[in-house]
């Protein structure tokens, strides 16, 4: 890697703006001791099971939520992020702002701008809050430090070149000294992603693991390998999820690209549409996991898995895929490599050069239940004329991942069920750029999506030891949005027609809803502030892939009248 893109530096203060009125944070307040309260990932906590433990909001008085406040950003953005909530603050971000309101009332206490070219999609999923600071990644491939008080830049550094159509749309994680983050921009020519570890202190690159290797046993999966189809892919888009007891790293990873093309990428091509696992502390190669072989529709697992211990006493990881399908995986044998002494574990048995301590069977698929309508699923595409299938490229689960109740033996996971017709590019005429998508498509981009009016959404209830359904919620339109759970025995999500609804987690049934005239497909965060609970609901989505109304990008706090 070339010196430039690991050096760090101090970037220049841009634009902060902290707010001295009423309501405005002291240092104290933006630091304060975490709980059970808060919610300091993207999806609350380091399993990623999205449930919140707060059940003063439960089914009996769902029916009796009001919005409390507004904070409505200048930004016109398509706004994504679940926000984390730490010691009665909210952050959350744009491609290019990062804000702090107070919980209680919606009041701005800092935003950072960072001037930015805007781009294609302009989309950022928020931050990780750990030590006083918050941390996000740009569409440049940057990663930021902020002073979660101040919002004033404490680093910045480099891991990307934006320019070749790299980016960090991911929210990071933080645990025991550690930021985790990954690149993104798979689908552009030549760009193969790299997930690192960060010290959260300085920004100082503590090692680095690229998800599609230039050499070695992996490198060797990419059968057509040359400089003009160059291994590509296996980008990270929403988050990464940690095994805190045993210190594992578990990484979704993105397509292959040319996505529709696997004429030019044939083979296993590692380590894209897949889970890897790593030790966490040192980015060693513990096991993988590829539920979607030889992907030609742009099928990612884009969602971090959620980490359950079921009923039956199942290690697993819930994984959704954009295919459609919900993954149960068994992670037993990365329990058992990653719970060993470390001079046992370097010695337990020959390492397998491809999956790692725990070998080939480390992490296995027990069930696959679908989410969504599935058809043409495995017809060739042609250069000749349209295909088309389902999911879409952008259909089954994009960024939002699963929830899950334990009581209940439940993982809940949100879905689009909408439909792509894809029609090749002629090989001979297929050329890639450096920046430029290297989809396949005969015009360059991902296809024709069907007219709105034959879209839907589906939420899935699942029992997580078998991947039975129990039950499902249809949508009109597209779920994009994840799913959140809570003690209350809710569910509480929302849907592109602007509307935010809670659900009774047992039985599917729609206690609750809230037309916010603006379409949803960020995360609801839970929280506590001055002994209520809440719900901050980001609303607003401005994207040229979904035709979708929505504005300014808004936070809406909830709770009980």
């Amino acid at each position: 890697m070339p010196m430039g893109l690991a050096s760090l530096r101090h970037a220049p203060l841009l634009l902060v703006t902290a707010l001295l009125a009423s309501g405005a944070a002291t240092a104290g307040d933006a630091t304060a001791q975490t709980t059970s309260r808060d919610w300091l990932s993207y999806n609350g906590n380091h399993a990623n099971d999205r449930f919140s433990p707060l059940s003063q909001i439960n089914a009996a008085n769902v029916n009796q939520l009001r919005r409390i406040c507004t904070f409505s950003t200048d930004d016109t953005v398509a706004f994504q992020p679940s926000p984390v909530a730490a010691g009665g603050t909210l952050y959350f971000t744009t491609y290019n702002a990062t804000y702090a309101i107070d919980g209680a009332t919606c009041a701005e206490r800092w935003r950072q701008v960072r001037p930015a070219k805007r781009p294609f999609l302009p989309v950022n999923r928020g931050v990780a809050y750990a030590d006083g600071r918050v941390f996000r990644g740009t569409s440049d491939a940057h990663v930021l430090a902020l002073d979660a008080a101040t919002g004033h830049v404490a680093w910045d550094v480099v891991l990307g070149d934006g320019n070749k159509g790299e980016s960090i749309p991911m929210a990071p994680i933080a645990w025991n000294g550690l930021l985790f983050v990954g690149t993104a921009g798979g689908d552009n020519f030549d760009v193969r992603a790299r997930v690192y570890a960060l010290d959260p202190a300085t920004g100082r690159v503590v090692w680095r693991f690229d998800t599609v290797p230039d050499s070695g046993p992996a490198a060797r999966t990419w059968l057509k390998r040359s400089a003009a189809n160059p291994p590509t892919g296996g980008g990270m888009w929403t988050s990464l999820t940690v095994d805190t007891a045993r210190g594992v790293l578990y990484v979704p990873t993105g397509n292959a690209a040319p996505d529709f093309v696997e004429q030019l990428h044939p083979g296993d091509n590692l380590y894209t549409t897949g889970i890897l696992a790593l030790e966490a502390r040192t980015g060693r190669l513990l096991g993988f996991v590829q539920p979607i072989k030889h992907d030609f529709h742009d099928w990612d697992i884009a969602a971090a898995p959620a980490l359950v211990t079921t009923r039956a006493g199942r290690s697993m990881l819930v994984a959704p895929g954009k295919d459609g399908l919900l993954y149960g995986i068994e992670r037993s044998g990365i329990d058992r490599v990653a719970s060993a002494p470390p001079g046992v574990r370097q010695m337990g048995g020959a390492r397998d050069a491809l999956y790692g301590t725990a070998g080939p069977n480390g992490m296995v698929v027990r069930y696959r239940t679908p989410t969504t309508t599935r058809s043409n699923t495995t017809t060739p595409l042609r250069s000749d004329r349209d295909t088309r299938f389902c999911p879409g490229s952008q259909g089954g689960t994009e960024w939002g991942g699963p929830a899950w109740n334990a009581s209940l033996n439940m993982v809940f996971v949100n879905a689009v069920d909408w439909c792509t017709s894809v029609r090749l590019a002629r090989l001979d005429t297929l050329r890639g750029a450096p920046g430029g998508a290297w989809t396949g498509d005969y015009q360059g981009g991902f296809g024709r999506q069907d007219p709105k009016d034959r879209w839907q959404g589906w939420l899935t209830a699942v029992d997580a030891d078998n991947g039975q359904v129990r039950w499902k919620y249809r949508s009109r339109a597209p779920l994009l949005a994840p799913v959140t759970a809570t003690a209350g025995g809710i569910l509480i999500t929302g849907e592109v027609t602007g509307d935010v609804l809670a659900l009774d987690a047992r039985t599917g049934r729609v206690l609750w809803r809230d037309d916010t005239g603006q379409a949803i497909g960020a995360g609801i965060t839970p929280y506590e502030v001055n002994g209520a609970e809440r719900f901050a609901v980001p609303t607003g989505i401005n994207s040229p892939i979904w035709p979708v109304t929505g504005g300014p990008a808004r936070v809406h706090v909830y709770g009980l009248r």
